[in-house]
Formats: structure tokens, sequence, C-alpha cells
């Protein structure tokens, strides 16, 4: 499976709906664009594919994920990486919120898709390896 990027926007979260803070982008999912409105000139990022606010968990799993995971389960690798600033919406798009089944995110779903399949083989075994790394640069540490 060939390695793709795409974008997903989160929507507003409570403190940002409470600074009545304006959404700065603009998404044409037909031809994977993000225009970025703010200072300065309009910028454009180009992407195989765009997921709007209103995305559901479960579709972005289903569209991006699930066939990686089919693919993991057959034998290949796979990863899933998050990249963005802090508060862009990494972490609601990885873990979600799974005190709401319908917010879990990638990998609760992961998780689930993987052991399901495995307990419906029979006569194959599996040897499951997964790892999560998060990397968060705030800044220098100073010496001690």
């Amino acid at each position: 499976m060939p390695c793709r990027l795409k974008n997903r926007c989160r929507p507003l979260n409570q403190r940002e709906i409470a600074l009545n803070s304006k959404i700065c982008v603009e998404m044409d999912s037909s031809i994977g664009q993000i225009a970025l409105h703010g200072d300065g000139p309009e910028k454009l990022f180009s992407f195989d594919g765009v997921y709007y606010m209103d995305s559901t968990a479960e579709q972005i799993y289903n569209d991006i994920i699930y066939p990686l995971v089919e693919n993991v389960i057959e034998g290949y690798n796979g990863t899933v990486f998050a990249y963005g600033q802090t508060g862009s919406g990494k972490t609601y798009s990885m873990q979600g919120d799974e005190k709401i089944p319908v917010q879990k995110g990638i990998i609760p779903r992961t998780f689930e898709h993987i052991f399901e399949a495995i307990s419906t083989t029979e006569n194959t075994k599996f040897l499951v390896h997964a790892s999560y790394l998060e990397v968060d640069f705030k800044g220098p540490v100073p010496p001690k």
C-alpha cells in the first residue's frame, strides 16, 4: 500500500467557541486542497484527501485506516502518523473519546478490528506488535 497524505480538520473546541474563534480554512475535497486564511496572503496546501470538521471518526477509519489494517492482518506492516502543532487535533483523531462510542479514535478502532479478525480466524497464529510514540517539543530543557 503506497504512502498517502490525508488531512482532517477538527471542529472548534469549547475554548475556541467561547472565544468566538473563526474558522480559517476552506477545503475542496474534489482536489484534496486546503486554503488557509489568516494574516497575510492565502496559503494553499495539497493532500491525497481532505476531511472537513463534520467528518466522523467512523468515516475516517473506514476510508483511510480500514484498508491499511486489512493489509496488516494479511502480514504487511502498517503505520499511521499524525502530525501537527499542539491543539491541532492529533489526539482527537488518534484517541478520540472512548466514553462516547461513536467518537472512538483510530487507535481503539484499530485494536478492535485486529483482535476481532484474530478471534474469527482458525488455524492461524498471529504475533501482534504495536507501538505508540508521542514526540512533544515544548522547548529546550534547562541544564541541571
